[in-house]
């Protein structure tokens, strides 16, 4: 049985592996232990490459390669493939990405805590769920044997 793909958004993994957010350690360890997996593509690695180096994180060259070490060994590349048409457009261009890529990759659910991306729930809903971290450890509890 595959294990649930998802996808999470820059700012959920910076709380998962530079601040250590207590709310999103269960998922850290679901990621780790196999019992779901995270789907990328090269425009949202980029991303998170990207956000590294802002200096208000004040990462040096070896602490940036190390988290994108640490992501890389979390998730995995997600093909470019077709285009999905008729997604929903997100108020936050940055964000479209993540749209795009749950619904290419045929991820359960998208990851965010950006309120432009929550609020395409609904929307989104045919396709993959739209949920914060909590929401996603709750349904974690529930989906997951």
């Amino acid at each position: 049985m595959n294990k649930p793909l998802l996808v999470l958004d820059t700012n959920v993994v910076l709380d998962l592996l530079h601040f250590d957010d207590p709310a999103t350690r269960a998922l850290l360890q679901a990621l780790q232990n196999g019992q779901v997996r995270c789907g990328v593509t090269d425009a949202t690695f980029g991303e998170w490459l990207r956000v590294l180096a802002y200096p208000e994180f004040a990462l040096d060259a070896g602490r940036q390669a190390v988290l994108a070490a640490r992501y890389r060994e979390l998730s995995g590349r997600v093909p470019a493939g077709e285009p999905v048409t008729g997604l929903p457009r997100c108020s936050d261009p940055d964000d479209q990405k993540f749209i795009e890529l749950a619904a290419a990759s045929g991820a359960q659910a998208l990851v965010s805590k950006d309120h432009a991306v929550l609020k395409l729930r609904r929307r989104c809903a045919p396709l993959f769920r739209v949920m914060t971290p909590v929401e996603t450890l709750v349904w974690m509890d529930a989906a997951l044997p």
